[in-house]
């Protein structure tokens, strides 16, 4: 009859004790209280009503009573206990209580609390409790089916989120004061650790007949893996599991329920990093079992994602699934499959133009190992299919012009030829031996990969292997040379007396010559896969085009396309100047096609605002280059400040006398001193209209990747600066009026953009049209729009918040009064009022 009352009589003793622990209360009250707490996690047999009440304790008031801890831990009486009080009471009250309880707390606790003496007592404890495994015992509690905690789905994701992110959550609070406990490499090797020790027990508790549960560990072990640290958990859990479930079939059923009870979301990530952890495809047999046949999660994985979907894993994890389909009869018919699916992907034409190379040479190495697994009588099966593959396949890759895919298709043909073994007769190709070749012809073999998994029982590790000892000589001859020093007599043949030579500014001869040729030069470009063969084409481009321009007039365009379309894959050093520098070249040499094509492209789909941007900046440079002087045919080479002086050659003692005659003679009239400039032919005025107007054409028309007037300001306000540009070189130019009315009316629609660059590149496209038009132009010409774009020029002087904004405005309306000044003082003006 007096059992109904036991939770009432905790409670009330629960609550006193949290009396006696306030913050003022004497230091013997609150050891007593202490006792009283400590009491309830006592694993000591006694009646029933005190197992009752300890149950009731651990259920109903740990919780609320490690918060009040935590909550009162400024509290006198705590500061005043010993060291051993405080271990025995106060600390074993969170290390020897419910362990999901207790590392939720102190989680919540290491957060809520300031940096200081406090703060660093809680995470000492909780160091302990990682260290003391108490995690083994979280892990087991829940493993549990008849003693498991309270349980709940919120209950779990909280405890899942706080057992994986534990060295993100102390990191983010202690910072540089963290302990190496909590750090990534110490943490998640010492869970492996727990988590094993859980698989252990339940393991016996298996044999013994008790029920057990992995759903928990199952989610813990997904969580780990998806969120990245299933390297440092499988490296260390991998060989404990293959070594158990050699000999012990408990075992393996555990780890065949541990994987069936993994989420499917974070089904991947456990089964990646366990293929990429495992020594051999017998392991991962015994690991995983039947698990393909049963889950369709991981038979996608496995099958599918892992063969042609992924292709930035090694041979050996090839070898390792394709083993793992082979070596059982029951997964054998998913080979088959397999098989299938590569030789239809080998074979695809389109994946052959469009797939990485990486991941060609990945699916030939299935291909070849899974073709080196069948058996005579699926050989004969699949004989029809595999020669179809094979001839599709060579077909499509001796089509590419890249070296290395024909390579590859040479040597999966000979392979799968050899293997079907066709009327007798094998194919045979020739081509350049390398690794690459030799290392697909390997693979057609089936070797025995040697599993070298220790047994259940951990050993110690061997240090020798990963700290090798340090030999005393690196080489034979130095050991000679050294013991020669010692030799008598040495010392007569010693050369160190000779000063060393300086080869600091020496540099390595390069293995590729640069080309010579233009049209060399876009080969490599467009096919070479060698970095140095393209840097060396790259950065003599701009060379060849200059040279020789009726050779550039026959690729200009195509080698623009080119060069606008190339990646710095190589991570060149100067790649996009000596890009640039190369299309500059073009334009300048072949300007009217070039410039069409790229003022086509501006505006064409598919290009990045950096491509865009980039055909701006071009055209751009090449009209100022353009407008300038042609240099003709001097040799800036030959200088005679780098000639050397000889004895024979009179010229540079006669020089210093000539100069010093002039620095001593005083002259009143000395007259021109230098001839005047010669005159030379404008080339940028008759192609002004080519640069300028096609950039007017398609402004308005939204794109799908470009939207000029929407929200891609930064192209709009260069694309305006550019033009301005363009205006003021065409200064004097026969179409510099029609360009000028044209670039008015483009910019007058965009005058009152949001964006203050696109404001400044519209006064500075006004300004240059004012500089630039004739002045007897003016009135003529723009009289309906002369006079309200001085009004808007006024109103931007004094109103627009942009101090660049008003400076343009104002020195573009001193242009427009001087040119309206001279303008309506000529006689001409005076008889147009007339």
């Amino acid at each position: 009859m007096g059992s109904p009352t036991l939770p009432a009589d905790v409670r009330l003793e629960v609550c006193q004790c949290f009396q006696s622990l306030t913050l003022s209360a004497p230091k013997q009250d609150a050891i007593r209280a202490l006792q009283v707490l400590r009491s309830y996690l006592d694993e000591t047999p006694e009646n029933a009503n005190a197992s009752v009440q300890k149950a009731e304790f651990r259920r109903s008031h740990f919780t609320r009573v490690l918060q009040f801890l935590v909550k009162n831990i400024q509290a006198d009486w705590f500061h005043g206990l010993t060291a051993a009080q405080r271990s025995e009471l106060w600390d074993g009250l969170f290390l020897w209580g419910p362990p999901e309880q207790t590392l939720l707390v102190l989680m919540e606790g290491i957060g809520e609390l300031r940096p200081g003496s406090n703060l660093d007592h809680l995470v000492s404890i909780t160091e302990k409790f990682v260290h003391s495994g108490r995690l083994a015992d979280l892990l087991w509690s829940y493993c549990l089916t008849t003693t498991s905690p309270v349980d709940s789905p919120q209950l779990r994701g909280a405890l899942l989120a706080r057992i994986v992110a534990l060295p993100d959550l102390t990191a983010n609070k202690l910072q540089h004061n963290n302990k190496l406990a909590f750090l990534p490499q110490q943490y998640y090797p010492l869970l492996a650790k727990e988590m094993l020790t859980a698989l252990d027990r339940t393991c016996r508790a298996l044999k013994d007949g008790t029920s057990c549960s992995l759903t928990f560990v199952a989610q813990t072990l997904g969580k780990l893996c998806a969120q990245g640290h299933g390297g440092l958990l499988l490296a260390v859990m991998t060989p404990k599991l293959s070594g158990c479930t050699r000999t012990d079939m408990v075992w393996q059923r555990v780890c065949w329920k541990l994987l069936e009870n993994v989420p499917q979301r974070w089904m991947e990530s456990v089964l990646v990093g366990l293929v990429q952890a495992v020594h051999g495809p017998g392991a991962l047999g015994r690991i995983m079992g039947n698990l393909v046949l049963k889950n369709k999660t991981a038979q996608f994985v496995i099958t599918h994602k892992l063969l042609l979907l992924q292709y930035k894993y090694e041979t050996r994890t090839l070898r390792v699934v394709l083993d793992y389909l082979a070596a059982d009869k029951d997964r054998r018919p998913l080979l088959i499959q397999v098989l299938r699916c590569l030789c239809q992907a080998w074979a695809n034409p389109s994946a052959v133009k469009h797939t990485p190379l990486e991941q060609q040479l990945y699916v030939s190495k299935a291909l070849l190992l899974a073709v080196g697994l069948l058996e005579d009588a699926e050989l004969q099966e699949l004989r029809s299919e595999l020669l179809q593959c094979m001839l599709g396949g060579m077909q499509s890759h001796l089509d590419s012009n890249v070296l290395r895919i024909r390579h590859m298709g040479m040597v999966v043909g000979e392979c799968l030829s050899s293997r079907m073994n066709i009327n007798g007769t094998k194919l045979k190709f020739e081509y350049e031996q390398d690794e690459e070749t030799q290392d697909l012809v390997s693979l057609l073999t089936p070797s025995k990969m040697g599993e070298s998994e220790p047994e259940c029982d951990d050993g110690p590790p061997e240090e020798s292997r990963e700290n090798p000892p340090v030999c005393n000589g690196s080489s034979p001859n130095e050991r000679e040379m050294a013991s020669s020093k010692t030799e008598p007599g040495s010392d007569l043949d010693s050369d160190d007396e000779f000063t060393p030579y300086d080869m600091s500014e020496d540099q390595e001869l390069n293995k590729a010559s640069p080309p010579r040729y233009l049209r060399d030069c876009l080969e490599n470009l467009i096919l070479s896969e060698d970095p140095e063969r393209v840097e060396l084409s790259l950065r003599v481009a701009e060379g060849l085009v200059r040279k020789n321009v009726f050779a550039t007039k026959e690729i200009s365009v195509q080698l623009s396309k080119v060069l606008l379309h190339m990646e710095d894959k190589y991570s060149i050093n100067g790649f996009r100047g000596l890009r640039q520098a190369a299309m500059v070249a073009l334009v300048v040499s072949d300007s009217i096609p070039v410039t069409e094509f790229l003022n086509t492209e501006f505006y064409s789909l598919n290009y990045s605002l950096r491509q865009r941007l980039d055909i701006l900046e071009v055209l751009a440079v090449a009209a100022q280059e353009l407008s300038k002087p042609n240099p003709g045919n001097a040799n800036p080479s030959v200088t005679t400040d780098q000639t050397p002086y000889s004895a024979n050659d009179a010229a540079p003692w006669q020089q210093v006398v000539e100069k010093r005659i002039r620095a001593k003679t005083k002259r009143i009239s000395q007259g021109v001193s230098q001839p005047p400039a010669k005159a030379t032919v404008n080339r940028y005025a008759p192609v002004a209209g080519y640069f300028f107007f096609p950039l007017l054409r398609n402004y308005d028309k939204p794109q799908v990747t470009f939207d000029l007037l929407g929200s891609d300001h930064l192209v709009l306000g260069r694309l305006i600066h550019t033009l301005g540009i363009f205006m003021h070189l065409a200064v004097n130019a026969p179409v510099a009026t029609q360009m000028g009315r044209a670039l008015l009316d483009f910019v007058w629609a965009v005058r009152y953009h949001t964006d203050q660059m696109v404001r400044r590149s519209v006064l500075f496209a006004v300004c240059s049209v004012f500089m630039s038009m004739p002045s007897p132009n003016l009135l003529v010409d723009l009289a309906d729009q002369i006079f309200e774009t001085r009004s808007w020029l006024t109103d931007v002087a004094g109103d627009d918040v942009d101090a660049d904004c008003r400076s343009l405005a104002m020195q573009s309306l001193m242009l427009l009064d001087k040119s309206l000044k001279k303008q309506l003082q000529s006689p001409q003006a005076l008889s147009i009022e007339s």
